[in-house]
């Protein structure tokens, strides 16, 4: 059995040593805060991802904080953690899958189908009984690249062809409310949200504990806010792309499908004025 969206702690001791494990958490106040963490206690065999470094690509000052790493780059990545297509591949954090989702949707656009979010991230892992350990892991940098699939499996969707179709696909923003509003912001160039967007905050996916919602209930709030549009006219964006795929991963695990990703989201949007920003 392979897993492709969540998996449980208790579902990842089962596994014993079979799964390739990534730790990926982050901080975005503290670029070096996530490391740390990971250096004092991670899942015993984890590897770590930085966000910065290894989940984006180079900027160029207009395609937002947190581009795609070209798919070469990735897959010579991966290939150096041991991944094969046959592995099953689990990532998590320590910050309710806020990075975690972009390391899954980033595994999956790769081609690699059985990945999953550890539910509930490191907390959920160590209230279940779970070991930890602060052994780093080292690559392999000799490995041959992960085989991706020769198209990217995940849908994508750059600035020009969202311009050109605002109105006709629902853009869900993952950011805060008061960041969408435009009544701050801490991180991009300008305030405001893409004109005709709703506002579905990452954390809104989650439960007190941490751990994600019912399948049942998540398909019922998405459902909602997208009009039951199908997810090919569904665009999820962000800040910068990263909680944009923590909507991502919760609609496939409400059986919703595969929603487009605005890789620049707000970061990129914003930088150019002469594209249309909304208030309020």
């Amino acid at each position: 059995m392979s897993y492709t969206t969540l998996i449980s702690a208790e579902q990842l001791r089962a596994l014993g040593n079979t799964a390739v494990l990534i730790d990926s958490s982050f901080d975005l106040a503290d670029t070096a805060g996530g490391e740390r963490s990971y250096r004092e206690s991670h899942l015993p065999g984890a590897h770590y991802l930085h966000l910065d470094r290894d989940l984006s690509g180079a900027k160029t000052g207009s395609n937002g904080r947190h581009p795609l790493p070209t798919r070469a780059d990735f897959a010579r990545l991966i290939g150096s953690l041991g991944l094969t297509p046959q592995m099953q591949a689990v990532v998590y954090d320590r910050q309710g899958a806020m990075f975690a989702a972009r390391a899954w949707w980033l595994l999956r656009w790769l081609g690699h189908r059985a990945v999953a979010v550890l539910d509930g991230g490191l907390p959920a892992w160590v209230a279940a009984g779970g070991a930890v350990s602060s052994e780093s892991v080292s690559r392999n940098s000799s490995a041959a690249p992960y085989p991706a699939s020769v198209a990217p499996a995940m849908p994508t969707i750059d600035a020009d062809a969202l311009l050109k179709q605002l109105g006709r696909v629902r853009v869900l923003d993952a950011r805060a409310g008061e960041r969408f509003r435009g009544e701050v912001e801490p991180l991009d160039k300008q305030a405001g949200h893409i004109p005709g967007a709703t506002l579905r905050f990452f954390k809104d996916n989650l439960q007190a504990d941490g751990r994600f919602k019912p399948a049942e209930q998540l398909r019922a709030e998405f459902t909602a806010l997208t009009a039951a549009a199908p997810p090919e006219r569904v665009v999820q964006q962000c800040g910068s792309g990263a909680t944009a795929c923590h909507n991502l991963l919760a609609m496939e695990h409400a059986g919703l499908g595969t929603a487009l990703l605005y890789p620049g989201s707000w970061s990129e949007w914003s930088s150019d004025p002469s594209r249309p920003i909304a208030i309020g």
